[in-house]
């Protein structure tokens, strides 16, 4: 038998499948040892809190309670749904994800274009363009609101004053009409390098002989464009806006640092902290919670179906 499987290794007799089967269980074993330490990992910081948010969920749990939470089933859910607050932070969340997933994938393919050319100064670029990201987000989130201010704000100053654009300075995070746009530049500066980054990557990746190849065929710079570049970059599209969506839909510094418990411009995220630490109501909260983790979720499984369509 040794003999047979030393001639025939791979395949056929008795030794070859015998063989792959135990190096496959080898393998399988090694995986799943080196993955374990992490699974330990993710269990103790993720799956336990989750859990306890679910269970707590289903009570009528208070911060300082000293009689302790009492199961109420459905209760919190219920309420959920006939509350006009938490429906108008997912409609604050939802707009601030649309308009900001939108403008930062187009902003990001420019500069992600731009960037993969060739250009004297290219590498000075793709460091410079990474700073808007690396600044801490409450610290940017500040500051864009000291030049949003419409006494001594930056902007009010160069549209009134110096160029004359508008007639009288404008509360751009006060006024309702404004707040969420202004909430979403900030996020649109901060983040756009950070899309660009994930699609450069994915430009990197295309070999440049496919553009030869569609040069010599005649093909302009918007054919390649959209013949090349578009499909092969999907996988890498896709990838970011997953982040980007599961960033934005649970948005919390940035509109806190900006606007508080602001009910008009209140995301889901700040309501849920804002019911557990302001209102001590930790089981509503929590319910909260589970229902954002449940939003995120239906995007993921939209955004995985997507990833597997497009790579069938």
């Amino acid at each position: 038998m040794a003999e047979q499987a030393a001639v025939n290794p791979g395949g056929e007799g008795e030794g070859g499948p015998l063989r792959a089967s135990d190096l496959t269980r080898s393998r399988t074993r090694t995986a799943w040892l080196l993955l374990l330490p992490t699974l330990l990992v993710v269990a103790v910081v993720a799956a336990f809190p989750l859990g306890q948010t679910i269970y707590l969920s289903f009570t009528n749990e208070r911060l300082a309670d000293l009689q302790g939470p009492e199961w109420i089933g459905l209760d919190n859910y219920r309420r959920l749904l006939e509350d006009d607050d938490f429906h108008n932070t997912i409609w604050v969340t939802v707009r601030f994800t649309f308009i900001t997933i939108i403008a930062e994938f187009i902003l990001g393919l420019v500069v992600a274009l731009v960037v993969n050319s060739q250009f004297k100064g290219r590498g000075l670029m793709r460091t410079a363009m990474l700073v808007p990201w690396a600044i801490p987000t409450v610290v940017s989130a500040q500051m864009w609101a000291w030049m949003y201010n419409d006494i001594y704000g930056v902007f009010n100053d160069l549209l009134n004053r110096r160029l004359g654009i508008i007639d009288q300075n404008i509360a751009w995070i006060a006024d309702p009409d404004y707040a969420l746009w202004a909430v979403a530049a900030v996020d649109i500066w901060k983040t756009t390098p950070f899309v660009a980054l994930l699609l450069l990557a994915g430009l990197q990746v295309i070999p440049e002989d496919i553009y030869e190849a569609a040069r010599v065929d005649g093909a302009n710079k918007l054919q390649q464009f959209y013949k090349i570049t578009l499909p092969l970059l999907v996988p890498a599209i896709v990838v970011t806006l997953i982040f980007r969506t599961l960033d934005s839909l649970r948005v919390f510094d940035v509109f806190y640092v900006m606007f508080g418990a602001r009910r008009d411009t209140m995301p889901m995220a700040v309501y849920a902290q804002n019911t557990i630490v302001a209102f001590s109501r930790t089981g509503y909260g929590s319910a909260i919670a589970v229902a954002i983790f449940l939003i995120i979720a239906i995007f993921v499984v939209i955004y995985v179906t997507t990833l597997r369509v497009e790579r069938s």
